[in-house]
């Protein structure tokens, strides 16, 4: 194999973008001229003249694309155009799920240069991420029938909002029911978690909440969780070597970690890497598992990470995601999951970060 290929082989992971939330008629060659032209508008082409964009693969049911870039950096300068309006819509810039901070930060830049002209392609500068940030907050719950400006209006009762992004059908474009703001001033965050959370609003409660949990007070709580855990797990290899059974201590970190309820449910001893090759099986493993998961609540989305065919790690293979539309819905489901068996497997289902889940990071728990 020529060395050019080997490095282009070697940087794909860090040099493809992945765009959702597509326009329906959106095509591979529409996506890679409009994404050319807006990295020549803003000066994010690294490697000169020419276009940035070499190859675009959009899925069958062309709901996202993977755009590969020429080089690592300009893939990273792409990662400014989260939010992009494209043919009407507003699109989503993210990592691919194969994508590795590790490996990639020797390949080149990780971020975006802060010398591109955003506003050439209509993008204020700083609004970019607007909804990112160690003070972002979760806003679920609420009523489908409300739209966006209300509920913009109601969150800025306690100050003006330097972002806000409420997550809508990529299909269909109505409301999912929860979403993300960032308030101007990051002293506002607690107060208004404390005053919003739990609200009723209509038949809906709100859930109002960091996205991120990073504050002392709630790594306490995990603390004492975790305690509760081990006390718990000692006693009963006390009484289980007293009854003559040596029996070693199970992990308790993944104890600690399922008493955080959340919308998305992590299911793992499901499906093995051989069985996601195929694409017959994987479209019959996704449709069992949207019928499995649509019992127990309103079930907004299932994600399952395939192999990559060059044989490159993907994160989160061998895992099911399910996203539901509030946390009984995942609550029920966890119960009636955990335990089961399927096949020879007993199926293990945990609670997952909804701010790793929403950025495709699916490595938040160890298997």
């Amino acid at each position: 194999m020529p060395a050019q290929a080997m490095t282009q082989q070697a940087t794909r992971h860090a040099r493809r973008v992945y765009v959702g939330g597509l326009p329906p008629l959106a095509n591979e060659q529409t996506i890679a001229t409009f994404f050319s032209h807006i990295m020549s508008s803003i000066g994010g082409n690294s490697a000169g003249p020419g276009d940035a964009v070499v190859n675009v693969y959009i899925n069958q049911e062309k709901k996202f694309a993977f755009v590969e870039m020429r080089t690592v950096e300009e893939a990273s300068n792409a990662m400014a155009l989260d939010g992009i309006i494209f043919e009407g819509v507003s699109v989503r810039v993210r990592r691919p799920t194969d994508y590795n901070p590790s490996l990639a930060a020797a390949l080149g830049p990780s971020q975006p240069s802060p010398h591109l002209n955003l506003a050439a392609a209509g993008l204020a500068p700083g609004a970019i991420g607007g909804t990112e940030g160690p003070d972002r907050i979760f806003v679920g719950g609420v009523p489908y029938y409300f739209t966006e400006e209300q509920i913009r209006e109601l969150l800025e009762s306690f100050g003006p909002l330097r972002g806000f992004d409420l997550v809508k059908d990529r299909d269909t474009g109505n409301s999912k029911g929860y979403g993300f703001c960032v308030y101007q001033d990051p002293a506002v965050t607690d107060h208004a978690c404390a005053a919003l959370n739990g609200l009723k609003m209509g038949d809906k409660t709100l859930t109002v909440r960091r996205a991120t949990i990073s504050t002392g007070q709630a790594k306490s709580e995990q603390e004492t969780i975790l305690a509760q855990a081990q006390q718990h797990i000692a006693m009963q290899k006390m009484v289980l070597q007293a009854g003559g059974l040596n029996l070693p201590v199970p992990v308790i970190a993944s104890v600690a970690a399922t008493e955080n309820p959340t919308k998305v449910l992590c299911l793992s001893q499901v499906v093995s890497a051989d069985e996601l090759k195929d694409d017959e099986e994987y479209k019959e493993i996704l449709e069992d598992m949207r019928e499995e998961g649509g019992k127990f609540g309103t079930l907004v989305n299932v994600v399952i990470p395939r192999p990559d065919y060059n044989g490159e790690h993907v994160p989160g293979v061998g895992k099911v995601f399910l996203e539901y539309a509030d946390n009984v819905g995942c609550a029920n489901a966890r119960t009636a999951l955990s335990g089961r068996k399927f096949g020879d497997n007993t199926v293990r289902a945990v609670y997952y970060p909804e701010d790793s889940y929403y950025n495709r990071d699916f490595t938040a728990l160890k298997s």
